[in-house]
């Protein structure tokens, strides 16, 4: 091709337009509505006024629509042609396109939406011209039959990003949601493009949420699809791909997040950012960037979904502050804090909180916003940031309040709002506060200079009472310090100055002021200094005063700030060192030194440290004379007595105490008290650097100690000290009871006000303070034990709740360090106080309460609990007895009437309730001892029941729960035994059957259980109203616990009790009756979930070889044989093994045998109990049982177990067999015992039996039946081989051992037909050999032959049983079918006694059906296999048989099996042989009658419908005579019947017909011109009304011959030319026959003028011959009666076949002639026939008009009425075919 010619080509390839009408033509069938044939024939106009429809239903839906009706929808548009439109045109149509396919694309699934985008097809090829939108709008439509459609009329090169639609448009289905996402994932430009669309809809506001969907979805999967495709091991090629990523899809993200017209669009843009973010791997600059545009577009509506992205996206970041526009969006969501808490729920938050939380904490001390405090705080205390976060966010606050200048805060308002925030986090509760506490201590910065620069504490401080004039100062943040300072000093320098111990008396007004002024100057060392040398402070009497030092000490041992504390340390230090205290000993500050060395400051332990330094300086040499103590006078209240320490003593207290230990001290606040403790605990070193103490010096710093914990009023100071003194049981003999007693007194003494008076003064936790004063006591120190019951029983002391709650915690911590004695003792006095009430109130008090928890908590001994369950029998003794002056005799079921006071009662079971809850937690298998109480107990309680008027449920089931847990002790000690005498059994029987609980019956059935496996005798002789009981009550409920009661009680008591009645002589099974009838009757009850399990664990323990029949029968006899019964008991018997099964269904059979029997036993004892003489009752009872045991016969498991087993040859095999012939024996005796009683039972029998076969193979069921086979009972054989002939009904034909087990034994039925002489069994023999043959006859020939030359023989076929000859005529019908040509030599035989049985059985007075179609079944399979033996006499025989049989009338039946065996024979016997014996059995047949012949006419139809054409061709002589025959049945007279005749000469004649069909020419013309001769030759010249209806016959086959072969057989005409006219011309008479014979000549005229199509009838030979015949017909009208119809048609006819001028001419002269005639129905007759030919051959025939206008005109006038009145229709037929009148040309 050359280079021009290639051009050209691509040119005419690209272009879209063309003047090719077929590519035209094509292009304009495009339709998405319609088929391409039709929508090519459619024109423009068309196609608009459909789609316009659709077009102003959308704009009904949406108005937005109707701005396209201007141009696309215009008139205009349909003359519109892409073709000649301009590029700028085409552009302008492109937007108007684009944007209604936007709008159009949510309502693709209405029609009215099909319609518009119809007429944009159709008319502006938007297929074509804007393919890229229309699928970009179909798109999301991918699953619906209209994108097919579309994929169909889409152009061949369709863009490249939509490329992948090819294969899908190739095929025309619809693309997979995979597909799309796989090529969206691998094809940048198809995301590209869907992303482009769908954000150009939302642009648009064009969207719609299935778009949205569709996006969101494909954008989602294709982004994950893209991230694992892109991600790479390598670094550097990671960071490329991850920018190539971002390139191709941030831009789409970016849109779509700020679309905020679109809330959807955006929210799945989150979608896909959260992908990213989570794979991805962005670094941060991504994450920031895509977080800022998230928070520039959101709305309200998509704020929450924005968070949870937020949260997301900040998980992957880095953990630093957020982006200023993300913190400014997230300060405005509304009650930020809480939602942040609520997504927090099921996404991690924390680093989007820890971002925002540093980003407002850095914009805190930038810029002084304090508006963002709030929601710090808020974050920080909201459980949404982990530890180190929060320790992050809270360190950066305190660097924040570091950096806060005053160019920030001017006024000092931010530094006070971050003060008191930083306060409230660090006085948090929970975990937040512990975090913040502990962040405080870690930090670096002088924490305590910022607390002071803040003016906040971690613990608040003490506000100086002022005047009303301070506190408005306080207000105003600009008051002048220094004034305010001057102010305090002046005040104080007013105040008297004080000498007295501040431990001693409490001025706390004046401590108060102090602390505050002490406060405001610790910061500053001139202020301090100022403040130290006040009066009031009396420093220089501070030798020989007290209130300077103890001011002092008292101060830091309470909660100020850090520096204020080391401040007043630092005053005590630099006093200490002053040369004039050398001389005084001032241990008294060494207990408050140890306090401030276990501050939680670090800066305070050092200060202290210093000071216990100074303090060491003062003991290191023994001095001369002894020092004065100081404070030994007055540092404590008069009454308080301090135990000072000798030189030594504190020497080494300081020196190998404290002082080693301080630099360990400064590390952490508890080491001190540790290091005290531990020196105290044991003279023993423990520390080779460190001197021991003696005990001595132990003992007195104890006292020391101890004195000063008691002496001093500071709480705090107490719990300090307190701390390691309670980790010191005693010293040298001397309790810390003994020493520290007192404080607990005091403590204890306080009323409620006081003590929480001193706990809010010192913020002190009460319940440490109550703990740490109650631990004084130590166990088995009698003093301390009494003093705390004494408190108990206090009235005051109950009042202190949590001091009470302390003092039983005290005895429960050394309950276990006690000695028996006093656990003793203590429980019983616990005991009693548990049992204590208010005086007025029925609830226990809280001193009950707590000895109630604790003895429920402490561990009980043997001894106790039998102490307690010994206090119980009185209590329940003197509940239930009467008063001595009323007591009687009350039955054990009646209810007490005078009894003790419901008081009495109720507080002895209250103690009865604990004492048993106490046993059953103190484990009580660990206490067996307690057993024969326990069950003394039980058995108190029964008697206390019926007091009480209760169940009592409870306290039974903790007593029985006890037992129970003790049971096992029993039976793994041989020590412990059970005495069988005490009753325990009957106070089981009586508690279960006297109680109503669940509960207390369950627990009680476990116990039975538990002992009858321990104990057996003890309970077995009360066994049984237990389990009546049972059936009554537990077995009803529904709880798995309940379930498992039952189970463990059947499986413990059930095997014991069925062995003791095998000991007895008594028949097992009735003796358990009872038993299994409690269980029977329960059953409705049971829940329907339990009930299966529950059953089959009886059966299981009481024996399924005993006991399973008589538990099935039991719950028919009472249920019925229900669907749901049967469906049980199958799922019961189906639990167990084969054998069982088939032992349990013999059992059954027994039983339901033993119902007949005059004296029935077993189904007495188990069933119903009926009148055994009433039949009518043991009829329905048996019916029960019977209709059960086909069900049990059927179950699954029987059939696969059964089945596996058989195959084996092992003695399992043996007895399964052996019990399977036992059953089939059993169920054929029940049958025929039944049989005469009732037909329903022998049809159960019957079903059972069915059941059964199926259970074996046929090969093991043979094995199973032999023996039964060689009975001498001809009954049960005759049985057993009907069993055996239902077994092979069922038996597939594949089955090779099956049918191996049944060919094996057809000699042994076939010597059961020769030999045995009853006919029944004779005949079940001859059953089987049918059944075995039919089925697997064809794999051993031989064998069935022999069977069938047996049947066939004298000694089955000829023995004069009817039921006999038929089964055997039948099975050789049968074998026939097997054999084929190997039954030939039994055929000789069997054959002429067929048809011997055959015309016996019609022949007979009463027709014998069954035997007529047995015989008829054999000949048919003859025919049917082996046609070419029924030939000569047998097949004469056979038809002559079977026109007798069609004579007899016998049934339907009768009539379908002879003719099909008939049909057989015309089909297959050779055809000569058959047409000869239809010839010879014609006269038969029509002596026979019309049902002989009508079958004769089937049978030879049908055989020359299968015989081929060379057969027919060659019997062209036996047809020529049957058809003769036939044709001379009218007048052989045979029928009398007209309309019989009538049906049979149409039936010759149709098959007359089907014979002609398979003749050519040449064959049959000899035989049509031999019949046109027949009807006149042969007969007498004298018959000739013989001639006649021979005629009469022969015309009737002409006209059907004429009217079906039509134009084939016309030139046939020339041989019945003559015979007609000769007809025709024969004078009329009356006869009916030549009536009859005229008409059907007239017919036959007929049929050959209409399909004449090759002017046969033009002929003049032909034409002259009959036509002057016809129309001379016409005279004789008044004689012709019906023929005149039959006449004008054969005229009108002629005349159109013969179509020319003279023709037409001659019959119409000849017509008109007689129009003249004198006879009305001669001219009625020509008008008649005018009329038709004018209808049939209009302006041809009304040539001649002129010559028909006279005689017409004569007509009007005629004289008779019709005539004149057929006349006039005449005219107006001519008037109309002419088109004018006739007046004109009649005047």
């Amino acid at each position: 091709m050359s280079s021009l010619a290639s051009q050209l080509a691509q040119i005419a390839a690209n272009s879209r337009s063309t003047l090719n009408t077929k590519v035209l033509k094509a292009a304009h069938s495009k339709s998405l509505i319609f088929e391409p044939r039709v929508a090519a024939t459619q024109t423009y106009p068309e196609i608009y006024s459909i789609c316009l429809e659709g077009f102003e239903e959308l704009c009904n839906l949406d108005s937005r629509f109707a701005k396209f009706a201007q141009s696309l929808w215009s008139e205009q548009s349909q003359e519109a042609d892409r073709t000649q439109m301009s590029a700028a045109e085409n552009a302008a149509l492109d937007k108007h396109v684009e944007a209604f396919l936007h709008l159009c694309g949510s309502r693709l699934r209405l029609m009215p939406a099909i319609k518009a985008i119809e007429w944009l097809i159709r008319r502006f090829r938007i297929h074509e011209f804007n393919t890229a939108a229309l699928i970009a709008t179909f798109l999301p439509y991918h699953t619906i039959p209209a994108f097919v459609t579309l994929l169909s009329i889409l152009p061949a090169n369709i863009p490249k990003e939509y490329r992948f639609l090819d294969p899908y448009i190739r095929s025309l289905t619809a693309p997979p949601r995979a597909a799309i996402v796989q090529q969206a994932t691998n094809r940048p430009e198809l995301l590209t493009a869907i992303s482009q669309y769908t954000l150009d809809s939302c642009k648009y506001q064009m969207e719609y949420p299935g778009l949205i969907s569709f996006w969101g979805g494909v954008m989602v999967e294709a982004t994950n699809g893209l991230l694992d495709k892109y991600r790479s091991g390598r670094r550097s090629i990671q960071i490329e791909n991850d920018n190539a990523l971002m390139q191709q899809l941030a831009p789409v993200l970016s849109d779509a997040m700020v679309m905020k017209s679109s809330p959807g669009l955006q929210i799945a843009s989150y979608m896909v950012v959260t992908i990213l973010a989570a794979k991805g791997g962005l670094a941060d600059n991504a994450l920031t960037a895509f977080m800022d545009q998230l928070v520039h577009g959101w709305t309200p509506e998509t704020m929450r979904p924005g968070l949870v992205t937020l949260c997301i996206i900040s998980q992957h970041r880095s953990a630093k502050q957020l982006s200023a526009r993300v913190t400014k969006a997230l300060l405005k969501v509304p009650e930020l804090a809480s939602v942040m808490n609520e997504i927090g729920k099921d996404h991690r938050v924390d680093k989007l909180a820890n971002g925002l939380a540093l980003a407002l904490v850095d914009r805190l001390h930038r810029k002084g916003d304090v508006r963002s405090l709030p929601v710090v705080n808020s974050l920080l205390l909201g459980n949404v940031l982990r530890e180190k976060q929060i320790k992050v966010v809270y360190k950066s606050l305190l660097v924040a309040a570091h950096r806060i200048n005053d160019q920030v805060d001017q006024d000092g308002a931010i530094r006070k709002e971050l003060g008191t925030i930083l306060v409230g986090l660090s006085q948090a509760g929970g975990e937040v506060g512990d975090i913040v506490r502990a962040t405080i201590e870690e930090v670096d910065f002088d924490i305590d200079a910022l607390e002071l620069t803040l003016g906040a504490s971690i613990r608040p401080k003490l506000a100086v009472e002022d005047a009303p004039e301070a506190a408005a100062e306080d207000n105003n943040p600009k008051v002048d310090k220094e004034a305010e300072l001057a102010q305090n000093f002046e005040k104080l320098s007013k105040l008297k100055p004080q000498t007295a111990s501040c431990f001693a008396e409490e001025p706390l007004d004046l401590l108060e002021e102090l602390y505050s002024l002490f406060l405001s100057v610790a910061a500053n060392e001139t202020n301090l200094q100022k403040f130290d040398e006040a009066p009031v402070l009396s420093r220089p009497q501070a030798p020989t005063k007290l209130f300077y030092a103890s001011f002092y000490m008292r101060f830091w041992c309470g909660s100020p700030p850090t520096l204020a504390k080391v401040a007043a340390l630092d005053r005590v230090k630099n006093l200490l060192k002053n040369e004039e205290f050398a001389k005084l000993d001032f241990q008294a500050v060494v207990p408050y030194a140890i306090v401030a060395l276990s501050d939680p400051a670090k800066k305070v332990r050092r200060a202290a440290a210093e000071l216990v330094t100074v303090l060491g300086s003062f003991y290191e040499t023994k001095p001369s004379k002894a020092r004065r103590v100081w404070g030994s006078e007055g540092l404590y209240a008069k009454t308080a007595s301090v135990n000072w320490l000798d030189f030594d003593a504190t020497k080494s207290l300081l020196h190998s105490v404290l002082i080693p230990s301080l630099e360990e001290s400064l590390l952490h606040e508890d080491h001190i008290l540790a290091a005290l403790t531990n020196a105290l605990e044991s003279s023993k070193s423990k520390d080779g650097d460190k001197k021991h103490l003696s005990h001595s010096t132990r003992l007195a710093i104890f006292k020391f100690l101890s004195s000063h914990v008691v002496g001093t009023p500071l709480l705090a100071v107490k719990l300090r000290l307190l701390q390691p003194l309670n980790q010191i049981k005693s010293i040298s003999g001397t309790s810390r009871t003994d020493l520290l007693l007192p404080l607990l007194q005091w403590w204890a003494r306080l009323s409620e006000t006081e003590a929480q008076q001193l706990l809010a003064r010192e913020a002190v936790d009460e319940a440490s303070v109550n703990n740490a004063f109650v631990d004084v006591v130590v166990a088995n120190n009698e003093a301390g034990l009494k003093l705390i019951f004494e408190l108990i029983n206090d009235s005051k002391v109950v009042t202190r709740s949590g001091l009470v709650q302390s003092l039983f915690g005290r005895i429960q911590k050394i309950w276990s360090s006690m000695k028996a004695e006093t656990q003793f003792s203590t429980a019983r006095v616990l005991l009693t106080l548990s049992q204590g009430v208010h005086a007025t109130a029925s609830e226990p008090n809280a001193v009950a309460t707590e000895a109630t928890d604790v003895l429920h908590k402490v561990e009980l001994t043997t001894d106790i609990l039998l102490d307690f369950l010994e206090s119980l029998y009185d209590d329940i003794k003197k509940a239930t007895e009467k008063p001595a002056t009323k007591r009687r005799r009350v039955g054990s079921s009646e209810k007490s009437v005078d009894t003790q006071s419901p008081a009495d009662v109720s507080a002895s079971l209250n103690k009865a309730t604990f004492v048993l809850e106490l046993i059953q937690e103190s484990k009580p298998w660990q206490h067996p001892e307690l057993l024969p109480s326990l069950f003394t107990t039980l058995s108190e309680l029964q008697h206390l029941r019926t007091v009480v008027g209760s169940e009592l449920g409870y306290l039974q089931s903790l007593v029985l729960s006890s037992l129970l847990a003790m049971i096992p002790a029993y039976k793994d000690s041989k020590e412990l035994t059970i005495d069988p005498a005490a009753g325990h059994g009957d106070i089981l029987a009586s508690c279960i059957q006297r109680s109503s609980s669940p509960m207390v019956i369950n627990a009680a059935l476990l116990l039975v259980a538990s002992l009858a496996r321990t104990a057996p005798d003890v309970v077995l002789h009360s066994v049984m109203p237990i389990f009546t009981f049972m059936g009554s009550s537990v077995l009803k409920q529904a709880d798995d616990y309940s379930a498992h009661v039952v189970n463990q009680t059947v499986k413990e008591v059930i095997p014991p009790l069925i062995e003791t009645f095998r000991k007895s002589r008594r028949n097992l099974v009735a003796s358990t009756a009872e038993l299994l009838i409690s269980f029977v009757v329960a059953y409705e009850h049971i829940p329907s979930h339990r009930k299966q399990d529950l059953f089959i664990t009886l059966i299981e323990n009481l024996g399924p070889e005993d006991f399973l029949f008589a538990v099935l029968a039991m719950f028919v006899d009472k249920y019925g044989a229900t669907d749901n019964m049967l469906a049980f008991t199958t799922q019961i018997i189906g639990s167990f093994s084969v054998e069982i099964q088939l032992q349990t269904l013999i059992k059954h059979l027994d039983l339901i045998s033993d119902m007949f029997k005059p004296k029935p036993v077993l189904s007495a004892a188990l069933l119903a109990k009926v009148d055994s003489n009433s039949a009518q009752d043991v009829v329905k009872l048996a019916q029960k049982q019977l209709t059960l045991l086909p069900k049990l016969l059927a179950n699954r498991r029987l059939k696969r177990e059964i089945s596996g087993l058989a195959e084996k040859d092992d003695m399992e095999s043996v007895k399964i067999r052996e019990l399977y012939a036992q059953f089939l024996e059993g169920i054929l005796t029940l049958s025929g015992t039944v049989k005469p009683k009732n037909e329903k039972l022998y049809e159960r029998c019957g079903e059972a039996l069915s059941n059964h076969l199926n259970l074996l193979s046929i090969a093991e069921f043979i094995k199973s039946v032999e023996a039964l086979l060689d009975r001498p009972n001809v009954i049960l054989r005759q049985k057993v081989l009907r069993a055996l002939e239902h077994r092979v009904d069922t038996e597939s034909t594949n089955n090779l051992k099956s049918r191996e087990a049944l060919l094996a034994f057809l000699p042994q039925l076939t010597a059961v037909i020769r030999e045995s002489d009853d006919m029944s069994y004779k005949h079940t023999a001859v059953n089987c050999v049918d059944k075995i043959a039919e089925k697997y006859g064809k794999k051993d020939l031989d064998a069935v032959a022999a069977a069938a030359a047996t049947i066939a023989g004298d000694s089955c076929l000829g023995q004069p049983s009817r039921e006999l000859r038929v089964m055997a005529l039948l099975c050789l019908a049968s074998l026939v079918d097997v054999l084929q040509d190997a039954i030939v030599p039994v055929l000789p035989i069997a054959i002429p006694k067929a048809l011997g049985c055959l015309e016996e059985s019609i022949k007979a007075e009463k027709p014998d059906g069954a035997l007529h179609n047995a015989a008829y079944a054999f000949m048919a399979a003859l025919a049917q296999h082996i046609p070419y033996m029924i030939s000569g006499a047998y097949l004469d025989r056979l038809l002559a048989c079977s026109n007798a049989s069609a004579a007899a009338g016998l049934d339907e039946e009768c009539r379908a099996n002879r003719a099909d065996c008939l049909q057989f024979v015309a089909k297959l016997i050779e055809g000569k042989v058959l047409f000869t014996a239809l010839e010879k059995n014609w006269a038969n047949a029509a002596a026979s009658g019309y049902s002989a012949l009508e079958e004769y006419l089937h049978v030879l139809g049908t055989a020359l419908d299968k015989h081929p054409k060379s057969s027919i061709a060659k019997n062209t002589t036996l047809f020529t005579g049957i058809f003769l025959n036939a044709f001379d049945l009218r007048r052989s007279g045979v029928l009398s019947s007209t309309r019989e005749l009538e049906k049979i000469e149409l039936l010759i004649n149709e098959t007359s017909l089907k014979m002609i069909y398979k003749l050519n020419d040449a064959a049959f013309r000899p035989m049509f011109s031999h019949l046109m001769n027949w009807p006149t030759t042969g007969l007498p010249k004298t018959d000739l009304a013989g001639k006649a209806q021979r005629q009469v016959s022969t015309y009737g086959f002409l006209q059907h011959f004429f009217e079906n072969l039509k134009s084939i057989v016309t030139s046939y005409a020339a041989y019945i030319i003559d015979s007609a006219v000769k007809v025709l011309s024969t004078p009329l008479t009356g006869d009916d026959v030549l009536n009859t014979l005229r008409s059907r000549v007239l017919r036959t005229l007929t049929k050959c003028f209409e399909h004449d199509q090759d002017g046969f009838w033009q002929a003049p030979a032909h034409f002259n011959a009959v036509a002057p015949v016809l129309v001379e017909q016409f005279g004789h009208a008044a004689n012709l009666n019906n023929c005149t119809e039959d006449l004008v048609l054969a005229v009108v006819e002629l005349a159109a076949a013969a179509d020319s001028k003279e023709h037409h001419k001659e019959i119409n002269s000849a017509l008109l002639k007689n129009l003249r005639s004198e006879q009305a129905a001669v001219r009625l007759a020509v008008i008649k026939c005018q009329q038709a030919l004018t209808t049939r051959l209009g302006e041809e025939w009304l040539q001649s008009l002129p010559e028909m206008l006279p005689f017409i005109s004569e007509l009007q006038d005629d004289d008779d009425e019709v005539v004149e009145r057929e006349n006039r229709r005449w005219i107006v037929e001519i008037e109309e075919t002419l088109g004018e009148s006739l007046d004109s040309m009649l005047q």
